[in-house]
């Protein structure tokens, strides 16, 4: 575990990386944890809010992601420096990321139906983010033999094809399993091949005059999201906290 440690996240310079990660997953966590206290009249948290104004978290999460990125770019990859301003930049991230929608829609949708797709982003940044942290780093380790450069070669072929079936996965209007298919390979194949969802830009530019592509995609795709739509919710609802709201309350978000 030390020699993997050391060769694959010290010796490129990604612990600046994990410790980001880390603090970003934690601040989300404990954030979510904090929101759904005061929307629920628990413990000694309240409300943020300065003459009359409410302050979300994520004025200070700019502030933090801002001031952290910064000091990340001028202190490099190594050092205390680096490291700190790291779990600054990750606090920062989070408190944002966790009001993705209301920066999207520019209103108080924390705990709406729109509300939901903060927790899709800040599952599919952390996704994104982990995956050079997994040990696939063909590019970043030194002292390899010319056994692990051919490898490496290898790698790098597969990695553009899987990548290839990717994108076709997402302009195929399917991000989850583009999603899966980084972390595991070649299952996005499964996505690229099949019809595309309506809507999406695949499905606009090449099914105008498909109308038969088009009525077998629109049926594909109810019976998809009738089967999965439940399970999709339910697992936002255990990360987010989203249920019915208080009577008598406001949104809650701090």
């Amino acid at each position: 575990m030390g020699h993997w440690f050391s060769r694959n996240i010290l010796e490129p310079g990604k612990l600046p990386m994990l410790l980001a990660l880390t603090s970003f997953v934690l601040t989300f966590l404990v954030t979510r944890t904090v929101t759904r206290l005061i929307r629920a009249g628990k413990g000694p948290f309240r409300n943020v809010s300065s003459g009359g104004l409410h302050i979300h978290h994520v004025v200070p999460g700019v502030v933090l992601a801002v001031l952290g990125g910064f000091g990340a770019v001028a202190s490099g990859r190594h050092g205390f420096g680096a490291a700190a301003f790291a779990v600054v930049f990750g606090i920062g991230a989070g408190l944002v990321l966790d009001e993705f929608a209301l920066i999207l829609h520019l209103d108080d949708v924390y705990w709406s139906e729109e509300g939901r797709q903060s927790v899709e982003v800040v599952v599919l940044t952390a996704a994104l983010v982990l995956l050079p942290l997994s040990g696939f780093s063909p590019l970043g380790v030194d002292d390899v033999t010319d056994e692990e450069r051919q490898d490496r070669v290898g790698f790098l072929l597969t990695l553009a094809l899987n990548f290839l079936f990717i994108l076709v996965a997402l302009v195929k209007g399917k991000p989850r399993m583009a999603l899966l298919g980084v972390f595991v390979p070649f299952v996005a194949i499964v996505g690229a091949v099949r019809l595309a969802r309506p809507g999406s830009w695949w499905w606009r530019r090449l099914y105008h005059r498909r109308p038969r592509a088009r009525a077998r995609g629109t049926v594909r795709a109810y019976r998809h999201d009738r089967r999965w739509t439940r399970v999709r919710r339910r697992v936002q609802d255990l990360i987010g906290g989203f249920q019915e709201r208080v009577p008598g309350r406001g949104p809650g978000s701090s």
